[in-house]
């Protein structure tokens, strides 16, 4: 493993298992990356990113990181409703979007980065090559020194969107940090230090999760109130309900214990780690 973000190795552990997912080889575990100045997350859609990374970006939002947000899709196939009035869908997820990067920071909007969108359709996104301008575009306007998207190599997974965004994400890194790519966006090219992928089934690398940074990734997560019934299962009617918000964070606290566990830490975010960029 080569330096992390501020050119020191972070902490090694080993693991010949994972939670969820198979890992056949023996792994170096890192622990803890230095707190970026600034952080860019990449999500193929609203609540993506609290999902895979929130508490992450919490805790490193209360240290002082810049916490930027891009959301590839408009989110207009969240709804279990064929009746659903998709346009009021697309721009209440936007605000939720919003909301939850507000969250993120602890409550202080002058605290919380950009939130960007690309405003692809939910369900069709592509890796083309309008599209990783697009990506490249912010990358090189925002210049993070850590990017965090999905893994595009996770197994099995369903969801196009998300292989795409993956895909997406790292075709666009290539062409924002290469001088000779993309000349008409007439912005320096940029190499961030890091990129951190979640949902990954081979985790080389583990971010602590204290409490407060927990209680700050559920708390953006129940900002995204279009999706309580469909994607998180969360009943708005009685918070003592057997699917109220208190059972969802009680998921969420059980599936980072999982992920900390890796790393022989109480809590964590387990994300796969590329640092030669």
């Amino acid at each position: 493993m080569t330096d992390g973000v501020a050119g020191h190795a972070p902490p090694a552990r080993h693991t010949s298992g994972l939670p969820t997912g198979d890992l056949l080889d023996m792994v170096t575990v890192t622990v803890d990356l230095p707190t970026p100045a600034v952080a860019l997350a990449v999500g193929a859609h609203p609540d993506d990113i609290e999902f895979g990374a929130g508490a992450t970006l919490a805790r490193w939002a209360a240290e002082g990181c810049l916490v930027h947000h891009l959301v590839l899709t408009d989110g207009s196939k969240g709804s279990w409703d064929p009746g659903a009035d998709l346009a009021a869908l697309v721009a209440a997820r936007s605000d939720e979007c919003r909301d939850a990067a507000v969250r993120l920071a602890r409550g202080d909007p002058a605290a919380a980065g950009r939130v960007q969108f690309l405003g692809e359709v939910d369900g069709e996104l592509a890796n083309g090559t309008g599209q990783r301008r697009e990506v490249a575009r912010a990358i090189r306007t925002v210049r993070p020194d850590v990017l965090l998207g999905h893994d595009p190599w996770r197994r099995y997974r369903l969801h196009p969107d998300h292989r795409a965004a993956g895909f997406l994400t790292l075709d666009a890194l290539v062409a924002a940090r290469d001088p000779h790519f993309l000349p008409e966006l007439a912005l320096p090219p940029h190499r961030p230090a890091a990129l951190l992928l979640w949902e990954a089934d081979l985790v080389n690398h583990v971010e602590p999760c204290p409490a407060d940074a927990a209680a700050a990734k559920v708390a953006a997560l129940l900002c995204h109130h279009s999706q309580h019934e469909s994607t998180m299962g969360v009943s708005d009617r009685s918070s003592g309900s057997e699917s109220g918000p208190e059972v969802f964070a009680a998921r969420i606290a059980w599936q980072l214990a999982q992920h900390g566990a890796v790393a022989d830490l109480d809590a964590g975010e387990a994300f796969h780690l590329l640092d030669q960029l």
